[in-house]
């Protein structure tokens, strides 16, 4: 059975599931009723980070347009640009064992593409979430519900995965950024 968490909430992943090495992070959401015309098109990425929570090239950023970090350790499968039904609507798949050893954090972060432009927000946005699977089963592992508590947000990094001691452990973070993708770029260490 899955651990579900709150805002803030750890949780260890690989020493209560010994052997896990490839995962699934999917990531989900509705969009509310709201009077613009233009789709919502959210967009999930990774950043691999160093002790100090920075990338250490812009190669460390994993999205849409970078689907595939060198190492093989973690892949986007794609843009999804609707978000249209049930079910993950983003996934990254990440081998644990592949992660380069320089990489302490993995932060998981979903913006709105070209929401000024748009006028969109996170506060336009529900039933938001991040689970992991396990790759070899299936099974839900973590669960982290990021609620309803944003209004103006057009960024979020909603969790992350850490090494600590040997382990990798989970953080349910649901921090949220105003200045989309660019906001977080520059707060992870990439060049835009």
């Amino acid at each position: 059975m899955a651990v579900s968490l709150s805002k803030g909430q750890k949780v260890d992943l690989t020493k209560s599931n010994p052997g896990l090495t490839k995962i699934f992070v999917g990531l989900g959401w509705d969009t509310n009723k709201y009077d613009g015309s233009a789709d919502f098109d959210l967009d999930a990425a990774a950043f691999l980070c160093g002790d100090n929570g920075r990338v250490f090239s812009d190669a460390d950023f994993v999205f849409y347009n970078n689907l595939k970090h060198a190492s093989g350790a973690v892949e986007h499968t794609g843009d999804n640009r609707t978000g249209a039904g049930d079910g993950d609507d983003e996934v990254i798949k990440i081998d644990l064992a592949l992660v380069p050893q320089n990489i302490s954090r993995i932060a998981f972060t979903v913006t709105i593409d070209d929401a000024e432009a748009r006028r969109q927000n996170f506060g336009q946005v529900s039933n938001a979430y991040i689970h992991i699977m396990d790759q070899a089963n299936g099974t839900e592992l973590i669960r982290y519900d990021l609620g309803e508590d944003f209004s103006i947000e057009t960024a979020v990094v909603v969790g992350e995965l850490y090494r600590m001691n040997g382990e990798w452990k989970f953080n349910a973070i649901g921090s949220g950024f105003q200045g989309g993708l660019y906001a977080l770029c520059q707060n992870f260490g990439v060049n835009v």
